[in-house]
């Protein structure tokens, strides 16, 4: 028998579960339908929120015929024989799995076929399309992203598979108990795929129970049914995906914004996945570039947070781990440092410059001749250690690149500095 989730696919946009923002009235998806103007797009988001279903709705609706293939494990043959149906029928609708891994020789079968219309593509894949598809096939297709389907969203759809005589589960009189909804909707994080065929194996499971016992009443699935058949989804974890860059960015913006439970959150996240390396990495990233001149000292203990971590290993190296996520968010914030050298790189990039006379090298014969070094003043010879002279080139005399904010005592101590040498240097150049 088919899994529940295979039999459940709608046959027609209304009976695709969520996703309103394309299927809803009015909509993208609808309009493309409702009009048979239909060209090629690329759908993309998490495992089982309802790409397929999708592509299999729009191929329902307008009856066009449907075929679907893997990028990954499918060839030119397979390409090959979906084009002849196309030639036969007019168009055919090729849903094509794991987009994001199509080569180039089936890329350049495929091209010709998409302009033509002979073939309309689906492409679905788990990888943001914009980073992870060749320009080619992305500038064919129109992209839409697939949200996660909400509680009522999943609420609606097993509720249609216990109630459904025919594809689903209303043949067998189930009831679930509040707490084993509840269970399977939030076990399944999402993904509808894994809630109906988990609620496919507490029902055939527990009503192989009720029939050894000769009992004939309707079967009642608890909680308890549901923790036995459920095979519980983690957190979806792909450390070459872009899910990765999406949770290693909400983990560095829940740092910078101060929100601690919200960086612990992710840094959890980031150990359930094992990838001590990109955690590593990413906290010397904001030591640096969020904190910064607030508080330097955060710096140096996130980098021997970061060696004690790198040292032990998981899963003692969430400890370390921990107490520099928890400083780290709760420091004073400043980028002024990171926007000063960005400044500059502007300026090197923009600007054409030349070091002046006096600061070139000296050490080498005929030097003097060229007039290098001339006229340098030695700091250290001065009160302070500290005589007004010009060091930016011409082009860029006055610029300034360091602009602190003042955002904790120590950066406030620098700014007074800052700005005290600035207001000196200005003076002593004019004589």
């Amino acid at each position: 028998m088919q899994p529940l989730a295979y039999r459940m696919r709608p046959t027609n946009l209304d009976e695709v579960v969520g996703q309103q923002h394309l299927i809803g009235p009015g909509k993208i998806i609808r309009r493309m339908v409702e009009a048979r103007l239909l060209s090629s797009m690329i759908l993309y988001g998490p495992p089982g929120i309802g790409k397929t279903s999708i592509a299999s709705a729009i191929a329902g609706t307008t009856r066009y015929a449907f075929r679907q293939l893997n990028a990954a494990t499918d060839g030119k043959k397979e390409l090959q024989q979906v084009a002849e149906e196309g030639k036969m029928s007019g168009t055919v609708i090729l849903l094509l799995d794991e987009l994001h891994r199509l080569d180039k020789v089936k890329q350049d079968y495929l091209l010709p076929l998409l302009e033509s219309g002979q073939v309309i593509l689906v492409g679905a894949t788990t990888e943001n399309p914009y980073l992870s598809v060749t320009p080619a096939i992305r500038s064919r297709c129109q992209i839409f992203e697939l949200k996660q389907p909400t509680a009522d969203d999943a609420k609606r759809a097993i509720q249609r598979a216990l109630t459904d005589k025919v594809k689903g589960l209303g043949q067998d009189h189930v009831e679930l108990t509040d707490a084993a909804l509840q269970m399977l909707i939030e076990k399944g994080n999402g993904d509808l795929r894994t809630m109906l065929n988990g609620l496919e194996l507490a029902v055939r499971s527990t009503k192989q129970e009720l029939e050894a016992n000769q009992s004939t009443s309707t079967l009642k699935i608890t909680a308890i049914d549901m923790a036995d058949s459920l095979q519980l989804r983690a957190q979806t974890f792909d450390r070459h995906g872009d899910s990765h860059y999406d949770l290693i960015s909400a983990f560095q913006k829940s740092i910078r914004g101060s929100d601690t439970d919200a960086a612990l959150h992710y840094l959890a996240a980031l150990i359930a996945g094992g990838d001590l390396s990109s955690i590593c990495r990413r906290l010397t990233v904001i030591a640096y570039e969020d904190i910064g001149m607030a508080n330097p000292a955060a710096a140096q203990h996130a980098f021997s947070a970061i060696q004690a971590a790198q040292s032990i290993g998981l899963p003692e190296a969430r400890i370390p781990l921990a107490n520099t996520v928890i400083e780290l968010a709760l420091s004073p914030k400043s980028n002024s440092a990171m926007m000063a050298i960005d400044h500059a790189l502007s300026d090197i990039e923009h600007t054409h410059t030349r070091i002046p006379d006096n600061l070139k090298d000296a050490h080498y014969a005929g030097a003097k001749k060229l007039g290098h070094g001339i006229g340098y003043l030695y700091a250290h010879q001065y009160p302070n250690d500290w005589v007004a002279q010009q060091y930016l080139p011409d082009a860029l005399l006055g610029s300034q690149y360091f602009t602190p904010k003042g955002n904790s005592k120590f950066e406030l101590a620098f700014k007074q500095q800052y700005e005290r040498l600035r207001e000196l240097q200005a003076e002593g150049l004019k004589h």
